[in-house]
């Protein structure tokens, strides 16, 4: 009889493995693998919900069921910490968003001799997956992949488009690039299609950034209860499940803080969350360098009274130093991919009391953590966050004290 192994966790990249280190793909905990590297599928081990997995680039992990989902996130968030000695006091329970829920998706479109294809690109290739269904998009978002396949095959030029699309207060904001609409045909197919398919705003980047066609109000997306201008291409947080839980537990944490800083900004996702209801007194100064960005938050902010005010800044090349951080009685951070090494070394040269750090990317938060902790700081709040479903993209928010 060939002896069998029992996978026990899952690597970084998705694959599951054993005991002595064999990796094997598709397995997940529970499953068990033979010499011959044959799995047999364990209690967790779950019929993917989607037709297009294994040959779709954008989830790894459909296989899995969403107690292993949620012990890969942890465990991810976990290992980067204790990588560099790092052990939270209170670790809270994962977040996990749930299908149908995310609002913003990057889909390719091509045009072919027999129509067109659109989709997510196949794992490690340039090859399109013709889209058939998507179980992670917002249903308003996966609405539109069969209308925008018949729109790309009759007017799509001759290379590949980019297709942005985000789910905003007054409907779906999509965005098309290496898209030239010539002419005055091409010109009324475009506003027909955006208006048959009750688009809040339509736009076209011929090389020279987005030009908007069709935006018959000004679209907007509710941060916190306020509603704040989105600009083309601008971030928001994949899922409003996953916003809404780091956001509370940001106000939470800060609680007792008056004058807060939100550094890296963006629209003011946390800024607007940090000002809410009960915190009447409390100011915040939202931070960003993205132009478009910090004018939409500005001027949101000026209609919550003073409670919220804007600042434009890079903070990779200009952080705020110790002497302007020592103003503020807690600081909120949610840097992008790699960390924010030079804001995080100011702050372990300030007497800030308080940091709440909001990561898409446990390593360089790991980084960053571990100069924190070096200056004084303890970790004493740590929350895994699975916002990108049955991805192997893990996110977080932690808090800071000393």
């Amino acid at each position: 009889m060939s002896h069998s192994e029992p996978i026990i966790r899952l690597a970084a990249k998705g694959d599951g493995v054993t005991e002595s280190g064999r990796h094997a793909s598709g397995a997940v905990p529970g499953d068990t693998i033979d010499a011959a590297g044959v799995v047999t599928p364990g209690p967790h081990h779950q019929t993917p919900p989607c037709r297009h997995f294994a040959t779709c680039g954008g989830c790894q992990l459909q296989h899995a069921d969403d107690t292993v989902l949620a012990d890969f996130v942890r465990d991810r968030v976990v290992n980067a910490a204790r990588g560099q000695g790092l052990e939270p006091a209170e670790l809270l329970p994962v977040h996990l968003s749930p299908p149908h829920s995310r609002r913003r998706a990057g889909l390719h479109g091509l045009r072919t001799a027999r129509g067109a294809v659109l989709g997510y690109r196949e794992g490690g290739s340039h090859r399109v997956v013709d889209l058939a269904e998507c179980p992670v998009l917002h249903p308003a978002l996966a609405a539109l992949i069969v209308p925008l396949r018949k729109f790309v095959a009759a007017h799509g030029p001759k290379g590949m488009v980019g297709i942005d699309l985000t789910l905003a207060d007054q409907g779906v904001e999509a965005s098309l690039s290496h898209f030239p609409i010539e002419g005055l045909a091409a010109t009324e197919a475009a506003l027909d299609f955006a208006r048959d398919q009750g688009l809040a705003r339509l736009s076209f980047d011929q090389g020279y950034g987005p030009e908007t066609m069709w935006e018959p109000e000004p679209v907007t997306v509710t941060l916190a209860g306020v509603p704040v201008g989105l600009p083309p291409g601008a971030f928001l947080q994949a899922t409003q499940d996953a916003e809404a839980r780091m956001a509370a537990d940001a106000a939470e944490w800060l609680g007792e803080a008056r004058i807060v800083a939100d550094l890296f900004a963006g629209l003011g996702t946390f800024a607007f969350a940090l000002r809410a209801e009960g915190q009447g007194d409390r100011k915040v100064l939202a931070v960003e360098a993205e132009q478009a960005a910090h004018l939409a938050c500005k001027a949101a902010g000026a209609r919550t009274g003073g409670q919220v005010l804007a600042l434009h800044r890079d903070l990779f090349r200009s952080p705020l130093q110790p002497a302007e951080l020592n103003r503020f009685e807690g600081v909120l951070l949610d840097p992008p991919r790699a960390g924010a090494r030079a804001q995080v070394a100011e702050i372990a040269s300030s007497t800030l009391p308080c940091v709440v750090y909001v990561s898409c990317n446990p390593s360089s938060w790991a980084r960053d953590a571990a100069v924190l902790v070096e200056a004084g700081f303890r970790l004493v709040k740590l929350r895994p966050v699975g916002q990108f479903r049955w991805s192997t993209h893990v996110e977080l928010v932690s808090l800071f004290e000393r």
